[in-house]
């Protein structure tokens, strides 16, 4: 991944400036809201799952440093159209990546955009950053007025 870190870095930074999906979604059937208390990133994660597990649309609203911010925008691109299992099977590979040794290989073909977090390892207090969405998602899954999940 060395080789590739400053076109990482670059999408990061880009998620960060422009985030996708980044908006209140009004008609959500639900969500979830996620705190860490290291840094003071919050997020709300809306979804609209269908009657078969399927998430309709998803988006994000709050504030973070970039790691989170772009996390939260690569995810909420990967997971459109995907059904529930498919999303925590999502969350399993993410959280598999940035919690990995730091010279474990990262495989872009089966990660994905979620690559560009390999990085992320490196820097063991980031990695709460890069997963808040993810853990936030995982609420907004399970329950339609889900309890605020920290990353504490």
């Amino acid at each position: 991944m060395p080789e590739n870190r400053g076109l990482y870095e670059q999408m990061i930074l880009e998620h960060n400036k422009k985030p996708r999906n980044f908006r209140v979604m009004e008609d959500c059937n639900r969500k979830a809201d996620g705190y860490n208390p290291l840094c003071g990133d919050q997020f709300t994660i809306f979804l609209k799952i269908d009657e078969n597990d399927v998430i309709q649309d998803v988006s994000f609203q709050g504030c973070g440093c970039a790691i989170s911010k772009s996390s939260a925008s690569v995810m909420t691109t990967m997971l459109k159209g995907k059904t529930k299992k498919e999303a925590e099977d999502l969350f399993v590979k993410f959280h598999a990546l940035v919690t990995a040794p730091p010279d474990a290989p990262a495989n872009p073909d089966d990660l994905g955009r979620m690559a560009v977090f390999s990085g992320v390892r490196e820097f063991p207090v980031r990695i709460k950053c890069a997963t808040l969405a993810w853990h936030t998602l995982l609420s907004a899954l399970d329950a339609k007025t889900a309890e605020p999940i920290s990353t504490e």
